[in-house]
C-alpha cells in the first residue's frame, strides 16, 4: 500500500450505512480512485468534512492507495481551490451536478492523465470565474471528448452531415446516427472553439437542448456503459 499526495477532483460521493461516504475522485497521480471515509458525517470537530466532498471539488488528499481493487482511504484533505461562486449560484450548481455526473459514467481510467486532469481543473475554474455560463456545459463536453478519445474530426466539413457514431462528416444524410439540417447546423457551431469564445455562441433554449442531447447521443454511441445522466432533465428546467 502506498502513501500519496496528489491533487483530486470529486466525481461523486455516496452514502455508506449511517455514517460513512464512498467517494470517488479523478485524481492527478493514478486516475479515478474510490474511497471509504468512515465516520465522517457524524458531527466532530477537526478532521474530514462532508463539505469537502461536494460535487466537483477540488482538494489536495494525502491517502493510502492500493492495488487489490477495494476502497482506499484518505488521511489528509484540503480544498486546493476554493470556489468563489459554484456552490452560491443554483444555475452554476445544476451544472456542477450534472457534469460530475457525466464524468462518473465517462471516466473509467485508473492511471495518470495529466492533459485530461489539467482540462477539468481549469474547465471548472473558468465556470467559476465568469458570469455567461448558459452554453458552457455543451463546450466543455464536447472538448472533453479530446481526452477520451473521439473528438469529432473536423477535416471535410463542408459535407451535409456529421455522423456521430463514426466521428466525421458525410454526405450520406439518410445513414443512421447521422444529423443534418438544422440539428448539424447547431451542432457545428461548438466545433474548434475555446471557452472564451462561447460569448459568441448564441443558442435558444430549445437549440441548447438539442445539442445537448446530440452530446449525450454522441457519448452513448462512444463509451461503453455510458448512461444518460438523471441531473438532465434538472438541468433543462434550470436552463428553460
Amino acid at each position: 500500500m502506498a502513501v500519496v499526495t496528489t491533487k483530486a477532483i470529486v466525481l461523486s460521493a455516496l452514502k455508506f450505512g449511517d455514517s460513512s461516504l464512498i467517494v470517488k475522485c479523478f485524481t492527478e497521480e493514478e486516475g479515478v480512485k474510490s474511497y471509504l471515509i468512515r465516520g465522517i458525517l457524524k458531527a466532530k470537530k477537526g478532521g474530514l468534512k462532508a463539505a469537502y466532498f461536494q460535487p466537483l471539488t477540488q482538494l489536495t488528499i494525502v491517502a493510502s492507495h492500493n492495488n487489490k481493487g477495494t476502497l482506499n482511504s484518505i488521511k489528509e484533505v484540503q480544498v486546493s481551490y476554493p470556489y468563489q461562486t459554484i456552490y452560491r449560484d443554483i444555475v452554476k450548481q445544476s451544472v456542477v451536478l450534472f457534469l460530475s455526473e457525466v464524468l462518473s459514467y465517462a471516466i473509467k481510467e485508473e492511471e495518470k492523465n495529466e492533459g485530461l486532469y489539467e482540462y477539468l481543473e481549469s474547465g471548472l475554474i473558468w465556470l467559476d470565474l465568469h458570469d455567461k455560463i448558459a452554453n458552457f456545459h455543451l463546450l466543455f463536453l464536447l472538448n472533453l471528448t479530446r481526452f477520451l478519445g473521439f473528438y469529432p474530426d473536423l477535416s471535410d466539413a463542408d459535407k451535409l452531415g456529421f455522423d456521430l457514431s463514426e466521428g466525421g462528416f458525410s454526405d450520406l444524410t439518410s445513414q443512421k446516427n447521422l444529423i443534418s439540417g438544422n440539428y448539424y447546423y447547431q451542432f457545428k457551431k461548438l466545433l474548434g472553439i475555446t471557452f472564451d469564445e462561447i460569448e459568441n455562441v448564441s443558442f435558444g433554449k430549445q437549440e441548447r437542448q438539442i445539442v445537448l442531447k446530440i452530446i449525450i447521443q454522441y457519448f452513448e454511441l462512444h463509451l461503453d456503459g455510458f448512461r444518460k445522466p438523471k441531473s438532465l432533465q434538472i438541468l433543462e428546467t434550470v436552463f428553460s
